[in-house]
């Protein structure tokens, strides 16, 4: 098996395989958060710490106890139990240094340990068969995916609230709309560049 260079995993976490444009995990805080820039900021800087080290205690615990103990089949809820217990040190450290943010933030903070992109990152961590140095890119990188997809979409609501939008369409429907105008423009545009 040919191992995939570091650069070609990055460019896969962050566009090819994009958790919110391409495999459409993590979907909820995507829409809740994505109302101003400094709120998806946030979410996003929390997202791409909880996804590298989830993936960089997911691949350890999984390598060196679950693997020879001969207990493969409690990744699942071991990996579930490690991204908990890291959302609870971030929702910590937000609290502490950053109440501002942590208000702006609401529920979905705490809603990261439910976020299926980061159970994603690490599920495919391991199907795919990454070592460490893959793992931790792969996390990161798709972490920072999130963090671009949504930027962009929070910066597109807060123009559009300029825009003369159809009060029928306005706020969820207007969002996945969005959503599905870059959903479109990042399969059309990033499957086709071979890595």
């Amino acid at each position: 098996m040919v191992e995939k260079a570091l650069f070609a995993i990055f460019m896969d976490g962050i566009f090819i395989k994009n958790f919110l444009l391409i495999q459409f995990l993590g979907l909820c805080s995507f829409v809740g958060v994505t109302k101003d820039v400094k709120s998806a900021a946030g979410m996003s800087g929390a997202v791409v710490f909880v996804m590298a080290m989830a993936s960089t205690v997911s691949y350890l615990l999984y390598t060196y106890i679950l693997v020879p103990t001969n207990m493969q089949f409690l990744d699942l809820i071991s990996f579930i139990v490690v991204i908990a217990a890291l959302v609870q040190l971030v929702e910590f450290v937000v609290r502490k240094n950053i109440p501002s943010l942590y208000r702006s933030l609401g529920i979905y903070l705490p809603l990261i340990t439910t976020n299926c992109a980061v159970l994603g990152a690490v599920l495919l961590n391991e199907n795919a068969g990454y070592n460490f140095a893959q793992s931790v890119v792969f996390g990161t990188s798709a972490g920072l995916g999130y963090t671009i997809v949504m930027l962009m979409m929070s910066a597109i609501r807060e123009r559009s609230t300029f825009v003369n939008v159809p009060s029928s369409i306005r706020g969820l429907p207007q969002a996945f709309f969005i959503a599905l105008m870059l959903s479109m423009a990042f399969v059309n545009y990033f499957w086709v560049i071979p890595i």
